[in-house]
């Protein structure tokens, strides 16, 4: 069989079932090398920033990769912004979607977080709240959230900054998205 029988999917049998779970789990296996041809190809920049979204992404990782973080972590820390691209109004769900079968709740909920968390270092400048976060004072990540946006996030736009490439960050990328998918959603 090289293709499914139906035209709807309510009329699909078990064999066109099978198949095509069989030809989704090699696709899900090969998550990592798309998400790494996708971030090879952030090279250009919003405008007015001094570095490309590749390198601040790059950057990110590096310093928690430098503080020794886990290895979710610095994938998570690469990521991030991944959704700049195609989803700049909220970028930091969509990274946080991207993630969430293969990342702990508490890297998932920093990562979706994250956006609403930066809005400190620049929202009272474009006359926003940039208190928004503290929203979530008392939450159990939120200090973890605090940390990751102001060690690592908002200090990476430096383009004296010496960062990993993401050839470093590969089989860091390859392992957590080779994980077995968290099952507590």
């Amino acid at each position: 069989m090289n293709t499914v029988k139906f035209k709807e999917m309510k009329d699909g049998s078990k064999e066109d079932y099978l198949f095509l779970d069989k030809l989704e789990k090699k696709y899900v296996n090969r998550t990592a090398d798309r998400i790494i041809k996708f971030m090879s190809g952030l090279t250009s920049t919003l405008e007015g920033y001094k570095i490309t979204r590749l390198e601040h992404s790059l950057q990110t990782a590096t310093r928690a990769f430098n503080d020794k973080a886990s290895e979710e972590m610095i994938v998570a820390a690469l990521l991030h912004d991944i959704g700049d691209e195609l989803a700049p109004l909220n970028h930091s769900e969509y990274a946080a979607s991207i993630l969430k079968p293969y990342v702990s709740k508490k890297t998932h909920w920093i990562i979706q977080k994250h956006g609403e968390f930066q809005m400190y270092y620049y929202a009272h400048h474009l006359g926003g709240n940039r208190n928004q976060r503290d929203k979530y004072k008392g939450h159990k990540y939120y200090k973890d959230t605090l940390a990751f946006c102001e060690k690592w996030d908002q200090s990476s736009f430096d383009p004296n900054f010496k960062s990993l490439t993401l050839q470093d960050f590969e089989p860091m990328i390859k392992n957590v998205f080779s994980r077995k998918p968290y099952s507590y959603w």
